[in-house]
């Protein structure tokens, strides 16, 4: 149980490190400009495409509660195969959440405009998305989880 946790924590704080030293850089006034993405800051107040705003103050404590869930449940299950990419999730979501209790609403700064306009994002949401995508893998090829 403590490798586990080890693993998870590492995970969680090496994800959590990364992301908020890029998101500082973009605070302290980066900015870099093309024709198909421009790296800009933007303060997301809600989620994805910003939605749930209207829940304010709110959204960053249902966050906390439901990444604490998430982590509860991970232990719960006791599948080893689940701990780096719930790691890597909890790190990427608690990075968003601090960004809430610091910044207001959460650092994006990645801006993709070539052929359409796609919504401002962070590395902690490309995170996200891995995470998710590899759990969405290991539950659907049990096989590959073995413990």
């Amino acid at each position: 149980m403590l490798k586990t946790l080890a693993i998870l924590l590492l995970a969680a704080l090496g994800i959590f490190i990364i992301d908020q030293n890029i998101k500082w850089m973009f605070v302290e006034g980066f900015r870099y400009y093309t024709e198909c993405i421009d790296l800009i800051l933007v303060y997301n107040r809600g989620v994805a495409f910003s939605m749930f705003a209207f829940l304010e103050e709110g959204l960053k404590w249902i966050q906390l509660v439901l990444l604490a869930g998430v982590v509860g449940y991970t232990l719960w299950l006791k599948k080893n195969c689940y701990i780096l990419p719930v790691g890597i999730m909890i790190g990427a979501g608690f990075s968003n959440v601090y960004d809430r209790f610091i910044h207001g609403g959460v650092v994006d700064y990645v801006y993709w405009h070539c052929g359409f306009d796609f919504a401002v994002f962070n590395f902690a949401d490309v995170m996200i998305d891995i995470a998710v995508v590899w759990l969405l893998i290991l539950n659907f090829r049990p096989q590959s989880c073995k413990s």
